[in-house]
């Protein structure tokens, strides 16, 4: 997991198709504070863009994709 400014990057594992990554950015977007996510399966790797006001919390990203 990296974080960079307003950008977070999460290693997302058992994703297997693309109704999977439309899952999992679903979930991700629904996190207060999340303006964006763009989860790659090949990657296995999704990428959230906080808003710009606001600081992502790792936690509840991570409960959203669990």
């Amino acid at each position: 997991m990296t974080n960079t400014n307003n950008t977070l990057e999460l290693q997302i594992q058992d994703m297997h198709c693309a109704s999977c990554v439309g899952a999992v950015e679903k979930a991700l977007e629904a996190v207060p504070g999340v303006s964006s996510a763009q989860v790659d399966l090949q990657q296995g790797r999704a990428t959230v863009q906080g808003e710009a006001d606001g600081q992502l919390d790792r936690d509840a990203l991570l409960e959203a994709v669990a």
